[in-house]
């Protein structure tokens, strides 16, 4: 079965999210709740992560989890089955809870302000979702770590960590005071929300710098297989696409230009065509662009006629 490939290293950051079976409630009451927190706290003790930020919505959870150890994958199927079979124990019910498989999103945390983010976007999550009025300050949502994020040190949970978060808002001191100046910046930020793009964050897979982008699209590219999907796939077949473009040109002594200056069916562009489609994943449409062959038509007709006639060379000769 297709699936989407869990890319893990020591001190990746993650914003996690699952929805509830048929997007069901995986909570019905505060007692839920409460059961989830302290399971995300066991989790953490036995896979040694660290919770930059939570909320608990009413059918779905976002999660900011970093993983100084790549334990991504078996902390979270023990966090999900355990909440499920507690769950289910509770309400006498049995069977799935959770629908299919999380969401991952890998965070940049080189301090650069991604994971500030992604937290604020975490922490406003019930602003958006209408479960507070608009008069009601965020720190009134008891089920998300921004109210943790206003107390004390002493009074927070251990596994919840907040000085990276600070440290990108320019808080050096976690005192009372600086305290209330992050809540005065957030509040204010709620009511710009409007304004910031948040796409990113919702439907892709990466959220940082392009330089560490690319490094683990090449870590991706070597571990991915025929039974991965996802925009991660994509990314990373056309970077292996590329460097075989780079390899085919250097062969012939042609520069970039050079792919424009030939006519759109010569020979050798259908032949650099034909080893990226055997070799790649990469569409016709890329391909038809990267090497100015004109439309996916026009390459689809050269692809065959080459096939063709190589198929009838071959049956002559034998």
């Amino acid at each position: 079965m297709a699936r989407k490939l869990r890319l893990e290293y020591p001190g990746a950051i993650y914003h996690i999210i699952n929805r509830g079976d048929r997007r069901e409630a995986i909570f019905r009451d505060d007692g839920d709740r409460q059961r989830f927190v302290e399971t995300l706290g066991e989790t953490c003790v036995r896979s040694g992560w660290d919770v930059h930020a939570y909320c608990l919505m009413p059918n779905h959870f976002h999660l900011v989890v970093e993983t100084p150890q790549p334990t991504l994958v078996v902390g979270m199927q023990w966090f999900l089955g355990t909440y499920t079979g507690r769950f289910n124990q509770r309400h006498k019910l049995f069977g799935h809870l959770f629908s299919g498989r999380y969401k991952s999103l890998i965070v940049d945390g080189s301090g650069k302000g991604y994971l500030r983010i992604v937290c604020d976007y975490v922490h406003l999550n019930p602003a958006r979702a209408r479960l507070l009025t608009p008069a009601q300050a965020l720190r009134e949502y008891q089920w998300s770590s921004w109210p943790d994020y206003l107390r004390a040190p002493g009074k927070r949970p251990e596994w919840l960590r907040v000085d990276r978060v600070l440290g990108e808002a320019g808080i050096s001191k976690d005192s009372a005071a600086r305290r209330q100046e992050l809540e005065r910046w957030i509040e204010a930020r709620r009511g710009a929300e409007e304004d910031v793009d948040y796409k990113p964050i919702r439907r892709g897979w990466f959220f940082g710098e392009k330089v560490l982008k690319q490094e683990l699209l090449g870590q991706m590219s070597e571990r991915m297989g025929p039974e991965h999907y996802g925009e991660e796939r994509r990314e990373s077949q056309a970077e292996k696409a590329e460097r075989m473009v780079g390899e085919e040109l250097r062969q012939r002594n042609w520069v970039e230009a050079t792919l424009g200056e030939r006519k759109k069916g010569d020979r050798e562009k259908v032949k650099i065509a034909l080893r990226l489609r055997s070799e790649t994943m990469v569409t016709v449409a890329w391909i038809a662009q990267r090497l100015q062959m004109g439309s996916v038509a026009n390459v689809n007709t050269l692809l065959y006629h080459w096939r063709r006639n190589n198929r009838q060379i071959s049956v002559h000769k034998n």
